[in-house]
């Protein structure tokens, strides 16, 4: 019986994650190549308008009761499904959900030019929706309430397939590990994608930027196309 194909995720996955993977006989590897710090952020004049685009900064800021009366009544725009899961789990209201912060910054140049945002976010983020509201002269206050640190590992095993759910994980995992041509990167989105093929061409990126989508590409690629091999 030939060895079952090996997985790396870059990041703990969640029991039933795991399990699911599991059960369809994948080998499955985990580990936490990045890490996130709370950091010191000022919170001083808050715009009518927030924008979040990860799920830590909304973690964060709800974790702080002062900081939770202070937008209470506030509107929200947000990137991915479970980021908007939890602004509304905690009482927001979310105007505007997009996959991508590019189109959530096309969304508000093109319906909100007169007014001003607040962005909670990590210190290590993609530019465009800054670089495009700047462009459109929309007011945009940054608060930054976390660190985004690189935890590297080392593996001396060859994983037959790799899943990367930030460009920081893939940056943190090349900083120990080099890639065998052999391996598959599965890149939960675009821009994972645009750092990880600085490295190589393997890669797959999933049908939309979430976790079921990712676990769902790994079935795809080795049952149909790594099948048709």
């Amino acid at each position: 019986m030939s060895n079952p194909i090996s997985i790396l995720s870059t990041k703990t996955l969640l029991s039933p994650q795991k399990q699911a993977l599991l059960n369809e006989g994948f080998s499955v590897t985990e580990a936490n190549f990045i890490k996130t710090e709370n950091s010191d952020f000022d919170l001083k004049g808050i715009n009518d308008n927030l924008i979040f685009t990860s799920q830590n900064a909304v973690r964060i800021i709800f974790n702080d009761l002062k900081i939770n009366e202070q937008i209470a009544h506030k509107d929200c725009f947000c990137v991915g499904e479970k980021t908007k899961f939890l602004l509304e789990e905690n009482g927001l209201k979310v105007i505007k959900m997009s996959q991508k912060s590019s189109f959530l910054a096309d969304f508000i140049s093109k319906n909100y030019k007169n007014s001003e945002f607040s962005f909670f976010c990590g210190s290590k983020r993609r530019p465009e929706l800054e670089d495009i509201l700047s462009a459109q002269k929309i007011p945009l206050k940054i608060h930054e309430v976390y660190n985004t640190i690189l935890a590297p590992r080392y593996f001396e095993a060859i994983f037959d397939g790799i899943l990367f759910f930030s460009p920081s994980a893939v940056l943190s995992y090349q900083k120990s590990n080099s890639w065998n041509s052999q391996t598959h990167g599965f890149c939960i989105g675009s821009s994972t994608a645009e750092t990880l093929k600085k490295i190589t061409t393997n890669y797959s990126i999933a049908e939309l930027p979430n976790d079921q989508q990712l676990l769902k590409s790994i079935h795809h690629y080795y049952t149909q196309h790594h099948a048709k091999k």
